[in-house]
């Protein structure tokens, strides 16, 4: 069953944020706007999730995803990041760049790239796709990042 929701783009309604949340915390996929355009989003422990995201893209198995990360100091969690990377980062972050890091145990080893055990990561400044992130930002257990199924 789908569902549209029609979200303020400069000024997210909670309401509508908190439905959406839901939908994905119980393994569902949404579309929300980032930087550069619309992406299918999911939480990164879902797999039943990320496998329906590449049936409705059609995308080949061990499609590489982005992970949408609230800020820098969450990208560090899951990446390894150098002074220069992150001197580089915070210059242009957040935005529509995605930054190509090793990834760290805290990525689920079927999102790193297979040979280089990368990953991309992102941080958006789009009001709707930060909205989605900080929900569970504060004082929040269970982990909520976006899985990003955007074409390379």
């Amino acid at each position: 069953m789908s569902q549209f929701f029609y979200i303020h783009p400069d000024n997210p309604q909670q309401r509508l944020i908190n439905q959406a949340v839901e939908i994905v915390r119980k393994g569902g996929v949404i579309v929300y706007p980032t930087d550069s355009g619309y992406a299918l989003g999911c939480k990164i422990e879902d797999k039943n999730a990320m496998e329906r995201i590449c049936r409705i893209r059609q995308l080949p198995d061990g499609h590489n995803f982005t992970l949408m990360c609230r800020d820098l100091s969450e990208l560090s969690t899951y990446s390894f990041v150098d002074n220069v990377a992150f001197r580089l980062m915070k210059n242009n972050t957040p935005g529509n760049y995605t930054f190509i890091l090793k990834g760290t145990k805290e990525v689920p080893r079927r999102l790193l790239q297979e040979k280089r055990k990368t990953i991309g990561m992102r941080v958006p400044s789009n009001p709707i796709a930060q909205a989605l992130l900080d929900f569970f930002s504060i004082g929040r257990t269970d982990a909520f990042h976006f899985a990003n199924a955007a074409r390379q």
